[in-house]
Formats: structure tokens, C-alpha cells, sequence
């Protein structure tokens, strides 16, 4: 099979959609949609079921799909020893991490990296959901979790703690709660729905302060990322829980009651056990951690 068909067929597979699949290739739908046709008529099999949503593979493409993903990881990881050949760390470094964690805490520290690796070229993907490290859809994971797979490598990268935060202008215009029940007096903005946020114990500002059984405070505004809630917050919305790491260097919003102090997490550095040894991976890794030192400090 030719293999840039067959890589057009795993990235739609992936992206669930021409157009998404499209972006990942640099291509355009229309040559997107040709390769697959052209791979389905020398196939003789319909490969996905084309409907208003996006494509749904059928029986022979979820076939074909695990096949081509075997191959598309064995040659990211083919490519990334070939750059870890060279004798200084240089290629492309894929880096996932969730979104306020990537756009607020890391990007703007990459400028830093950069002048220290100028031939090291990150390609920072923003996504609140894991991507796969194994199946090398990144090389490397920032992640507020811990990994549960054993064919990753992972290192503690920093704890960090949440507060509850309001802007200068909320807090001038209506005040700052005093006690965790003055909060019921506050509109509360949410991560929503809870059991989807990536950091556990996002919805603490809905029950401090709250006796066992009564009911969480209605939220003013739920929001499904970390970053909408910082945004919403900044704008005046209302009340908050977040990371640190999202409201200490912001200077517009101020943390409210600040002995009071929400669930910690740690974040990790996480990566696949095949390339351990990388030389790009283990400088990312270092300066992550020297960077991690001076934010704790």
C-alpha cells in the first residue's frame, strides 16, 4: 500500500473528520478526501461511514487503522532516534500539555529554552484530554496527573497548590467574602461539568464552607477549560477556584481569602519508554526542572 495514502487514512482515522485531518497534514480536504477514495478503490472496501458529524470507520478501517497506527508509531519513533543521532539535541520536540497549563505556565518560558537549544523546534499542542505519548502523538506530556501506563516514563515536575480568585474590578464593585459561607453571597464560576476537569477537585469552591448533604452553589457560568474559567474570572464575572500557576502571574485578579487553601496536585513530566536516552527529551526535561526550582522558590 502506498504509504502516503495509508497516512491520510490513519490521520482521518484520528481526527474523525476530513477537515481536522486536513490541518494535521498541511493538505487540503479535497486531497485528503482523493487519498482515501483512491486507497478504498485499490482496497476494494469501504473504509468509513460518511455522515453529517464525521467519519466513523467500519469494520475493515478499524482493521486497517490498527495496522497503520502500529506503523505511523514505529517510524515517530524511528524519526526521533535519528534526531537524537546528531551531537547536539536538534529536530522538532512534540510537547502536550492542558491548555492554561501549556498557554499560561510554559509557553511563556520557551523563549529561554529557545535561546539555550536554538536547533531544538517545539511544537506545543494544547489539549485538556491526553493525547497518546505511546502511540507518539507527542513525544512529551505535561500533565496535572499521573500516568497509569506502563510503557511510559514519568518525573514529578512541581505540587501546586489552588485558591480562590476574583478580579480588582469584582472585588472593588462588591467586596471580598470573609468566611467560606460569606461565598454564598457570590456568583461562583465553575470547571463543567466537574468529573471532566483534568485536575481533581476543581469544583472545591462550589462546597467550602458547606455542611455534609447541602447542596453545591449553583454556578453563575460552568466552563469545560481552566482557561475559560481564568478568562471569566478576569472579566469580572465572579469567584473562582484555580491553579496557582493560572492566577500568579496574572495582575489583574487578586486570590480572595487567601489562608484558605483548595486541594493540591502535582504535575508530571511524562514520556515513552522508547526513547529514553533521548538527548532533545532530557533537555526539555532539565530545563523544565530548573524552571519548576525557580517557580517554587
Amino acid at each position: 500500500m502506498d504509504w502516503d495514502k495509508l497516512k491520510t487514512f490513519h490521520a482521518a482515522a484520528q481526527a474523525g473528520s476530513l477537515t481536522k485531518a486536513a490541518e494535521m497534514l498541511g493538505l487540503s480536504q479535497s486531497a485528503v478526501s482523493r487519498q482515501i477514495a483512491a486507497l478504498e478503490d485499490s482496497l476494494g472496501v469501504t473504509l468509513f461511514h460518511r455522515h453529517a458529524r464525521g467519519l466513523i470507520p467500519t469494520e475493515p478501517g478499524n482493521v486497517l487503522y490498527e495496522a497503520a497506527h502500529e506503523i505511523a508509531a514505529k517510524a515517530a519513533v524511528a524519526e526521533s532516534r535519528v534526531h537524537d543521532t546528531r551531537d547536539d539535541p536538534s529536530g522538532i520536540l512534540k510537547v502536550t500539555a492542558p491548555t492554561a497549563l501549556g498557554a499560561i505556565w510554559l509557553a511563556p518560558r520557551l523563549t529561554e529554552f529557545h535561546d539555550d537549544f536554538p536547533n531544538i523546534h517545539i511544537r506545543l499542542m494544547l489539549d485538556d484530554h491526553e493525547l497518546d505519548l505511546a502511540g507518539l502523538e507527542a513525544e512529551v506530556g505535561i500533565r496535572p496527573w499521573p500516568s497509569t501506563q506502563n510503557d511510559l516514563v514519568q518525573r514529578k515536575l512541581l505540587s501546586v497548590n489552588q485558591h480562590l480568585y476574583a478580579s480588582h474590578d469584582y472585588l472593588e464593585k462588591n467586596g471580598a467574602p470573609k468566611t467560606p459561607a460569606d461565598l454564598d453571597d457570590h456568583p461562583i464560576i465553575h470547571y463543567g461539568p466537574p468529573h471532566m476537569a483534568p485536575i481533581p477537585g476543581m469544583d472545591w469552591a462550589a462546597k467550602v464552607g458547606r455542611e455534609d448533604g447541602q447542596e453545591p452553589r449553583p454556578a453563575v457560568i460552568e466552563v469545560n477549560t481552566i482557561y475559560g474559567v481564568a478568562k471569566c474570572v478576569q472579566a469580572g464575572m465572579g469567584i473562582a477556584a484555580l491553579p496557582d500557576y493560572v492566577a500568579r502571574e496574572n495582575p489583574t485578579i487578586d486570590r480572595v481569602m487567601p489562608e484558605l487553601d483548595g486541594p493540591q496536585f502535582d504535575v508530571f513530566f511524562v514520556y515513552p519508554s522508547e526513547l529514553r536516552g533521548s538527548r532533545r527529551i532530557a533537555a526539555f526535561r532539565d530545563f523544565l526542572i530548573a524552571q519548576t526550582r525557580k517557580w517554587e522558590s
